[in-house]
């Protein structure tokens, strides 16, 4: 069994809780209220600013000259071309970039991507790698168990399930799992931290779902 296998099975159980939620169950029909699906749209564009610096510690981590190329061109995709789409899907939802600049970063976002720009900086590529796996991997899961139900009619939320069931993210998610797996074999008595380091990501993506669900705030100072 490889590696990727056990945290499958692991995480199973936390993606199909995903797959339940409220959130996503709206995303998948159309019945998502747009506003909530607005949080997403800005808190997401927050993680991703600190989603790429991750890719950039991985780039300087790297133990090899292929795994090195990947992740510095995911890291130029992300400020460069995935940020720019998200602007652009932003502005079909009402948000123009001045909005997405503007927006405070709720708490479970500040939480996750903390421990994701932690890891990182203190960990090893294997940590790293462990970390992130779960966004790319886990929209996948989700994106396909969406679609395979059928297409909703508003066509923002249809684009948003195609782009994450799509051949070229899936493929993104299989390369980092190759990765997962070669890191976790060449250091064995690591997998229980790996895992671990796995299961953390996945419950803060469920968090992320349910911070867009019932909003966030800081306190009452706000």
């Amino acid at each position: 069994m490889a590696f990727t296998d056990e945290l499958y099975e692991a995480a199973l159980p936390v993606w199909e809780a995903q797959l339940h939620h409220p959130f996503v169950r709206g995303l998948g029909d159309g019945s998502l209220e747009e506003e909530r699906f607005k949080r997403w749209v800005r808190q997401d564009y927050l993680y991703l600013k600190e989603f790429a610096r991750v890719f950039a510690f991985a780039a300087a981590k790297a133990d090899t000259l292929e795994s090195m190329a990947w992740y510095a061109r995911v890291l130029d995709l992300t400020l460069n071309t995935e940020m720019e789409l998200h602007r652009a899907y932003a502005a079909r939802f009402g948000l123009d970039p001045a909005d997405l600049e503007a927006e405070p970063m709720w708490p479970t976002t500040r939480a996750y991507t903390d421990f994701l720009v932690r890891t990182a900086a203190g960990g090893d590529l294997a940590e790293i790698v462990a970390a992130l796996l779960p966004c790319a991997w886990g929209y996948v899961y989700l994106a396909r168990k969406l679609a395979e139900r059928g297409l909703p009619e508003d066509s923002r939320y249809a684009d948003w399930i195609r782009q994450y069931s799509s051949e070229e993210f899936a493929s993104a998610a299989d390369w980092l799992k190759r990765e997962m797996d070669r890191l976790a074999e060449a250091s064995p008595g690591k997998k229980e931290v790996l895992k671990q380091l796995f299961l953390v990501s996945c419950r803060y993506e469920w968090r992320f779902w349910e911070m867009c669900w019932k909003g966030e705030r800081w306190g009452p100072e706000e």
